[in-house]
Order: C-alpha cells, then sequence, then structure tokens
C-alpha cells in the first residue's frame, strides 16, 4: 500500500491529499529516508511524521484493507512517540503567553516608558 493511502487509513490525516502534501514537503520519513507519496510501506517499517511541531514515531503492524475506524487504528499501528514531544509543545504554549494575556492588546506608552525605564535602572517607576 502507498504511503500516503496508510496514513490516510490510519487516520493520521484527514484526506488522502493532504497526507500527499505531507510526503511531498518532506514531513513523512520511511526508515528515516523521506518518503515519496507512492513509496510502498510493508509491515514492520517505521514512520516518522512530523505534524503539528510534534514527530510522530509509527511502525507499521498490519496493512488494513480500507479506511478504519479511530477505535481500530490500533490494530493496524504503534504509535512509539515520546511523551518528551507532547510536552515540548505545551511548554511551547506557555512560552508564548509570558509577557501579556490574550486580549490585552499592544503595549501601551506607558507601558514602553516603563520598560525603557526598567532597562535602565533595573527598577520601575512605581517601585520606588
Amino acid at each position: 500500500m502507498r504511503i500516503d493511502k496508510y496514513l490516510w487509513t490510519i487516520r493520521m490525516f484527514k484526506t488522502r491529499s493532504i497526507a500527499t502534501d505531507a510526503c511531498k514537503k518532506g514531513h513523512v520519513k520511511l526508515n528515516n529516508v523521506n518518503a515519496k507519496p507512492s513509496k510502498d510501506v510493508y509491515i514492520g517499517e517505521k514512520i516518522t511524521v512530523r505534524k503539528n511541531q510534534i514527530n510522530y514515531q509509527l511502525e507499521v503492524l498490519d496493512i488494513p484493507p480500507n479506511r478504519v475506524g479511530a477505535k481500530l487504528v490500533d490494530l493496524y499501528r504503534k504509535d512509539t512517540t515520546p511523551k518528551e514531544a507532547f510536552e515540548r509543545t505545551d511548554m511551547l504554549k506557555f512560552a508564548k503567553d509570558y509577557y501579556r494575556k490574550k486580549g490585552a492588546g499592544r503595549p501601551s506608552k506607558k507601558d514602553r516608558r516603563d520598560l525603557d525605564e526598567y532597562q535602565e535602572n533595573g527598577t520601575f517607576d512605581n517601585e520606588n
């Protein structure tokens, strides 16, 4: 079975064309080698898929005859993605909104002046 079709049948991608595009962009590796969409997949091979800033590592257990339900996906693949990959994306979320709360808008003139003051003296105006 083609790798793009395999990734679609195990519900890694919503459509087959998205799976094909991911292969063309180099986001899919088969046994640590970039895979073209037409590359055949066999039982026991290792697949690495870069999706949503996570490198998913999959092992092919069996070839499905057609697209399978979400509950049956684990019969055809084994997910060996380390937990650190998911934790790293959680840390990225926290790192992005460390300064301003969502919806607070851009800094005002007073905020900018306070930041300049802090950079020069190491203290804020209202701390004196």
